[in-house]
């Protein structure tokens, strides 16, 4: 599938679907927040939350008072629904529509989180250029965390194939520029009562340990 058949094939899910209906809603991103509480980072950090469609992130970071929020997705359609419903919040939110393939960042983040974006890259030269680019964005002491789906997991999401990943196949795509801090694997319990086996792991980019 190319760029923009994928962009229009989320656009169309965005379009014609509620939350409800969808595999990857979350009512708390409890597991996302315990990641980003456990870096440490003041309420000044800039995070961003790569393919956040209309993920309730945004509005739990807000809650707690953080002010520097990004989130990227491939459809407007997504993020159309996430700013209606923070209203006047979604003001506070730096929004950007574009593939993460074609991110160009432009500045630096602190932290940079996936949850279910990076699986959907099935070929070694997005991985490669994935990684690239979150390694260009970080800070020298930026952290990063992927939630993507385990061994256990689905073979396909949404009628797209995804890439499954142990902690030790995960932790080699990441090693050359990152330094692993922890995994979690989890059952995510979606709004129709099914099981998706994730695994979480967090790192830091790895030029903020030289000399330690």
């Amino acid at each position: 599938m190319n760029d923009t058949a994928t962009q229009n094939h989320w656009e169309n899910i965005y379009a014609t679907t509620q939350p409800a209906e969808v595999s990857w809603t979350q009512t708390v991103p409890k597991t996302s927040m315990d990641f980003i509480h456990s870096f440490g980072v003041d309420k000044q950090a800039a995070i961003i939350d790569i393919g956040g469609g209309d993920s309730k992130l945004a509005d739990y970071l807000l809650r707690e008072g953080f002010k520097n929020i990004t989130v990227l997705d491939i459809s407007a359609n997504a993020l159309k629904r996430a700013k209606k419903r923070l209203g006047k919040n979604a003001n506070k939110i730096t929004w950007i529509v574009t593939d993460i393939n074609e991110f160009d960042p432009g500045r630096h983040y602190d932290v940079w989180h996936d949850r279910a974006t990076f699986h959907f890259l099935t070929t070694e030269s997005q991985v490669s250029h994935y990684l690239a680019v979150a390694t260009k964005a970080l800070t020298s002491n930026g952290f990063i965390t992927i939630g993507t789906f385990s061994e256990n997991g689905p073979e396909k999401c949404s009628g797209l194939p995804v890439k499954q990943y142990s902690e030790t196949s995960l932790g080699n795509q990441l090693t050359a520029h990152f330094m692993k801090i922890k995994c979690i694997t989890e059952d995510h319990i979606t709004p129709f009562k099914t099981r998706q086996h994730f695994l979480f792991c967090s790192f830091k980019k790895k030029n903020s340990f030289e000399g330690h």
